[in-house]
């Protein structure tokens, strides 16, 4: 759906990676992601947070997998054989993120992105440091050391 943007214009650029939750876009950086995997089930773990579906084995080693739908606040994925597992590394804590679909990996301008509109709330417009605009749509840019802050990224790995 988003394809890589060539810039005439000097200025900085971010790598991200785009995907899907039901029906939107979202992004985050590339720097913050390992790998990306087929759907695959959890290992379900007793009294986890409702985000974390479980675990799963990442050759040897053993990661949770979160529903990143849940954690964004809205219904939870249900996974097809299109689902993917994003398998992120944040605040040192790596963990696979469950998303639809992975739409793209691209490199924009960095002046694409714009602030998430002031509406009066600050939940769930924590976790995002923009919205990047492109003539085919809209993407939240997701910030994933925000969303798993140093305390909740060890929680979850915890779990």
């Amino acid at each position: 759906m988003f394809g890589s943007h060539d810039n005439n214009m000097t200025g900085e650029t971010l790598e991200i990676i785009a995907f899907r939750l039901h029906d939107q876009e979202f992004c985050v950086r590339t720097t913050t992601i390992r790998e990306i995997r087929g759907w695959g089930p959890a290992k379900p773990i007793p009294h986890a947070p409702a985000e974390v579906l479980g675990i799963m084995n990442l050759r040897g080693m053993v990661i949770p997998m979160i529903d990143l739908a849940l954690k964004l606040g809205t219904r939870s994925t249900e996974p097809t054989e299109r689902s993917a597992i994003v398998v992120a590394e944040v605040n040192g804590v790596a963990m696979g993120l469950v998303v639809d679909r992975v739409s793209d990996i691209l490199t924009i301008a960095s002046s694409l992105l714009q602030p998430v509109p002031d509406i009066g709330i600050s939940t769930g417009t924590d976790y995002s440091d923009g919205i990047i605009v492109q003539d085919s749509g809209m993407m939240c840019f997701l910030n994933l050391e925000r969303m798993f802050d140093k305390d909740s990224a060890t929680c979850v790995a915890a779990a």
